[in-house]
């Protein structure tokens, strides 16, 4: 399974009083968008987003627990250390998924985004997920039925366009479920195998082959 990240740029910051009438600052705009070709050459399908979308909201928002981190992360797991925003609601509007999430003044990279707002700076919300791809005749690539969102937004700087793809550190490589945890795999094995060879009489082979192997599975 691949990380798949999406860019959207068209998101608006704005405060709103709670029940007891403190200010908290906010998300709200597309967040997923479903039948669209973006800049990569890739589609989500509509039924595919649905089922996922219905998952996540079930697991997640309805549980409190659908955090976003501020920046690219550099694979699928959320870092609790590194969460800024909670995403608190999720819902279809035609193809698109509206999305709306509250910034948390109560972390350290919350209070980064509330400074980096106040300074002016201009940020927009990147989903993660991971799923196969499937190329066809024409180079597009449609997400696959076993997509899995492990964020609706995370928050970023400087998108470059609205709806684009970009490329996060580690997207392209696969990863696996482990034990429900998200884990790279072939990497660490690989890494085993030259630490084993490393010393070898013949580790120069040894570990061109382990890389080789590893580098055909990417």
């Amino acid at each position: 399974m691949k990380l798949i990240t999406e860019t959207i740029e068209n998101v608006d910051f704005f405060t709103e009083a709670g029940d007891d009438g403190k200010e908290s600052l906010f998300i709200e705009g597309v967040f997923l968008q479903a039948e669209q070709k973006n800049r990569n050459g890739r589609i989500y399908p509509l039924n595919i987003l649905e089922k996922e979308v219905r998952r996540y909201n079930k697991e997640y928002i309805k549980e409190n627990r659908a955090f976003g981190e501020l920046g690219h992360p550099d694979g699928p797991s959320i870092n609790l250390e590194r969460v800024s925003h909670l995403i608190t609601k999720l819902r279809k509007d035609g193809t698109n998924y509206l999305g709306k999430a509250k910034v948390l003044s109560s972390t350290p990279y919350g209070k980064i985004v509330e400074g980096l707002l106040g300074d002016g700076a201009k940020l927009g919300v990147s989903s993660r997920g991971m799923g196969s791809l499937e190329e066809m005749s024409d180079g597009t690539k449609m997400v696959k039925d076993d997509f899995l969102l492990s964020t609706a937004a995370d928050i970023v700087a400087d998108p470059s366009a609205p709806n684009a793809f970009v490329q996060g550190i580690m997207e392209g490589r696969e990863w696996i479920w482990n034990n429900g945890g998200l884990k790279e795999s072939n990497v660490a094995d690989a890494k085993s195998k030259i630490d084993k060879y490393y010393n070898s009489k013949d580790s120069e082979e040894r570990i061109l082959s382990a890389l080789n192997e590893l580098f055909s599975k990417i």
